[in-house]
């Protein structure tokens, strides 16, 4: 490679996102997800012995699902491909299975297929690596921020191993932003910037875990910082502050103490306000996160969680209130919009409340931690094949609307578990009316 090559090439990874410049080539620089990636992570053990096997990462953006992927890449011996679910289709899955088995049988040598954002792919294309994924032919490596329980086929989930992975904490954050900021092959070393303990926690605090949004609004404050210096004699340091910050995100920043302990002070006394059924006290907390520049979704997430977690079904129209405040403030934006969630909060406070939705989710979660996965009664099973009728799939089941009422005594549950009741409504609100409808069932059961 001769002079020009090497600036050439030089040329354009700098002209890469801060973000992709920075990702750790070995898993040494990789920072968190210590549960897989540690000295005796799952994941370090597998790259360490050249074992690697199928697996969807899940978790939320930019916690380091693409980076593991690429290093895992690196530090192997097999061929990777790697292309989006949003942009590949039946061909170009047909071409990678191809080339595997030219590899397979020119080089002996394995295939690694890593697929981003793996849940836009449809059944049709899942289906169409499924036997190859099973046979060996390639080692599939999927990436999704949604749940794989619900996005991706069972037959490909059986498949893979889904390993979680966490968002960063902010403290992961500002280890990749002073990193960065020190990096003078590929970070902004060669900048000569500097930032305040207050802009670097800042950024890494509104990144929500996200290192990718973190980086990138590191990128622009410090182009806008440089810029403005440029025509400094003799050059001068660079120094990024909470103002320089703001101004490049074009984000007021909140006005809470740094280690935003008044922030979840703020949100809890909102919250405990709408369970305390005081709308005065709601709409006062929640203007007061409005005005020190807090996000107007995290506020309105809250409100969604709450109208199931504290009104449920005493108010069932509570949860669409709280989900047309979100609608009505992507509609009319800040500030017009801000008075949609103010209504949305006071019809909450206001609202009967009952916790025995939550209640009994949280119930049905620890019977399942402790009675595992039972099986499906075989009369609630569906039958669509003789094969399965013949197994006594579907038999004996009782259709509900063949009765009067549409109702007739018949068990759901697991065997083991029959009898058990999780959901008890209170009698406030259109709860009472549930468990006076429960109550006729119920008696009508004993009576029949």
């Amino acid at each position: 490679m001769d002079l020009f090559e090497y600036q050439a090439r030089k040329d354009v990874e700098t002209s890469k996102p801060l973000a992709e410049r920075m990702r750790p080539e070995h898993l040494d620089m990789f920072v968190g997800q210590k549960h897989i990636a540690g000295r005796s992570g799952l994941i370090r053990k597998a790259i360490e012995s050249d074992r690697i096997f199928s697996m969807i990462f899940w978790g939320p953006p930019g916690c380091g699902k693409t980076t593991l992927a690429q290093i895992i890449a690196r530090l192997t011996h097999a061929h990777f491909v790697q292309f989006s679910a949003v942009l590949a289709g039946i061909k170009q899955i047909r071409a990678v299975i191809d080339e595997a088995k030219n590899k397979r049988s020119l080089k002996r040598q394995k295939t690694i297929l890593f697929v981003d954002e793996i849940h836009r792919f449809n059944k049709a294309q899942q289906d169409a690596f499924l036997q190859h994924v099973e046979t060996g032919l390639i080692t599939l490596i999927g990436a999704t921020t949604e749940n794989p329980s619900f996005e991706v086929i069972p037959a490909l989930i059986s498949r893979c191993r889904v390993i979680t992975l966490k968002p960063l904490s902010s403290e992961h954050i500002c280890t990749i932003l002073e990193r960065a900021l020190n990096d003078r092959d590929n970070g902004l070393g060669s900048g000569n910037c500097k930032i305040t303990e207050q802009a670097l926690v800042y950024l890494a605090d509104i990144a929500d875990g996200d290192v990718r949004t973190a980086l990138n609004g590191l990128e622009i404050a410090a182009t806008l910082a440089v810029s403005e210096n440029v025509h400094a004699e003799p050059p001068q340091s660079v120094e990024i502050t909470l103002e320089a910050v703001t101004h490049a995100l074009q984000k007021k920043a909140l006005l809470y103490d740094k280690n935003g302990e008044e922030h979840f002070n703020l949100i809890s006394a909102f919250h405990k306000s709408l369970r305390g059924s005081d709308p005065d006290a709601s709409v006062y907390w929640l203007t007061r996160m409005l005005s020190a520049g807090e996000d107007p979704f995290y506020i309105i997430r809250r409100m969604v969680r709450f109208a199931s977690e504290d009104i449920g079904n005493a108010d069932p129209q509570a949860l669409t209130i709280a989900l047309n405040a979100m609608q009505s403030f992507k509609f009319l934006g800040s500030p017009e919009g801000e008075l949609a969630i103010v209504q949305a909060a006071v019809y909450l406070a206001s609202a009967p409340k009952s916790n025995s939705v939550y209640m009994a989710y949280k119930a049905v979660q620890k019977e399942i931690k402790t009675t595992g996965a039972l099986p499906v009664p075989l009369h609630i099973r569906n039958a669509p094949t003789a094969l399965m009728k013949g197994q006594g799939y579907g038999r004996d089941y009782k259709y509900a609307h063949d009765f009067e009422d549409a109702y007739t005594q018949q068990e759901y549950l697991p065997e083991k578990l029959q009898g058990r009741r999780y959901y008890h409504p209170v009698n406030r609100g259109y709860e009472q009316i549930i468990k006076q409808y429960m109550e006729k069932l119920s008696q009508k059961s004993e009576s029949g």
